[in-house]
């Protein structure tokens, strides 16, 4: 355990007890004492901004309404002078139609078979209140949110990306004859679908919501999407999706969340609004808050779209959920490929991350997607539905090429399905984790 962690550990006990004795007093210790009590307060002071409106959600998460201009994005250097975008400029995506595309048909067959999946978007907070216009809710930042994290430089980050090149198979995927390499990565597992080309402007899907497992508070488990580019140990990632992450939000919900990066995670970027970048335009939606309902095994399922398209006129890359409800935008001022250009790499699926994977034992029993197998399929297995990508052409299309890709196929599973070949496949994805013998 770190000289941070157990630092916390003994304020948040209440174990600095000072003595009258001159053996017991020990001042270096009430000096880490109080400068980690002052970093604490700073850290708090810089994360939640000063509210107009205070919402107490029945989950227990406090929701403050900050001004739409004093929210955490603008403390972040690059943004100094960012001029805020409201709404996105671009015009919606058009799907192509059956001349000029083999699939339109079976995209619409397939949106009409499933009847059964229900698209909503309801978080638990909405119903204790809602924020006034000019405002947007943030999820307040409490001081045990910061004492669970390895130290206040990494609260809200995942751990950086480490994975090193290799020539081995089980860490690429091949797309229309091409490898493409993916990891392996360190402490972390995935099962996703993925397309590879130079012009992604965009990309969504609807995603299956579920709550899995998370088996340590140090684990966090996701269902999303991510739009990449640059280099493999320093690509830059815009994603949304949903998460199980106890160790940033302090319980096992599932919550909605987006991420950034312009580094593998090594250094920059944040879970929501935990750090500066992200900006926040909706005033309905509050991002780290809990979604509902959850689906359920063999009982009603329950999908959202999520959606991150680029918006030329500006370089900011807009996140909409739902019914192309816009809730913000990853700016172009934080990326280089991703501005001066589109995505090279979209990724559907979910992750897992834990110190209890690939070659140690036993392997975590964190659950990705429903927990379930992939190839158990709808009412089992989480999936995402309609996955789109747009192009130039600032269309929505099912992508030309994907591939499939897992690190630990008896662990978590992937599987890109179609009944028939007239219907578009569904994309379903995960498992239990720790499953011997297969996974042990």
């Amino acid at each position: 355990m770190g000289k941070w962690r157990i630092t916390m550990l003994l304020l948040s006990m209440g174990l600095f007890v000072f003595s009258v004795g001159a053996a017991d007093y020990h001042p270096h210790v009430n000096y880490k004492a109080k400068q980690a009590t002052l970093e604490v307060h700073k850290k708090l002071k810089l994360l939640n901004k000063p509210r107009v409106k205070t919402i107490k959600s029945e989950d227990g998460d406090t929701v403050d309404c900050v001004d739409i201009y004093k929210q955490p994005a603008f403390d972040h250097p690059a943004l100094q002078n960012h001029k805020i975008q409201i709404t996105p400029n671009f015009r919606e995506a058009s799907t192509p139609s059956p001349s000029s595309s083999p699939s339109s048909s079976a995209s619409n067959h397939v949106q009409n078979d499933h009847n059964s999946s229900q698209q909503v978007l309801s978080q638990i907070w909405q119903r204790s209140g809602s924020c006034p216009d000019g405002t947007i809710p943030i999820r307040r930042i409490q001081r045990r949110d910061l004492l669970r994290a390895t130290g206040l430089e990494h609260f809200g980050k995942k751990p950086a990306n480490s994975y090193h090149s290799t020539n081995d198979e089980k860490g690429s995927v091949i797309i229309n004859g091409t490898r493409v390499e993916l990891g392996p990565q360190v402490n972390r597992s995935a099962a996703i679908l993925v397309t590879v080309g130079y012009s992604y402007i965009g990309a969504q899907g609807d995603i299956n919501i579920w709550n899995p497992k998370v088996a340590s508070p140090d684990e966090f488990t996701t269902a999303q999407i991510w739009l990449k580019n640059g280099p493999g140990d320093a690509f830059e990632s815009v994603e949304s999706g949903w998460v199980v992450n106890p160790k940033v939000y302090g319980d096992g919900s599932t919550r909605l969340f987006v991420y950034w990066t312009k580094d593998a995670y090594k250094s920059t970027g944040c879970f929501d609004l935990t750090c500066s970048g992200f900006v926040q335009t909706n005033k309905d939606i509050a991002l780290g808050m809990a979604l509902q309902p959850i689906s359920s095994a063999s009982g009603p399922q329950y999908q959202t779209t999520f959606s991150i398209t680029k918006d030329f006129h500006t370089n900011n890359w807009w996140v909409r959920v739902g019914q192309n409800i816009p809730v913000g935008y990853f700016p172009g001022e934080l990326f280089s490929y991703l501005t001066k250009g589109a995505a090279s790499l979209v990724e559907w699926g979910g992750e897992v991350y834990s110190s209890k994977i690939k070659k140690n034992h036993p392997h975590t029993a964190t659950g990705m997607g429903s927990g379930d197998f992939a190839w158990n399929k709808e009412g089992n297995a989480c999936y995402i539905k309609q996955i789109r990508i747009i192009d130039y052409s600032q269309q929505l299309k099912y992508p030309e090429w994907v591939g499939t890709f897992t690190d630990e196929e008896y662990c978590y599973a992937a599987v890109n399905y179609a009944a028939s070949l007239a219907e578009e496949p569904v994309f379903y994805f995960g498992g239990p984790g720790l499953h011997p013998p297969d996974c042990n």
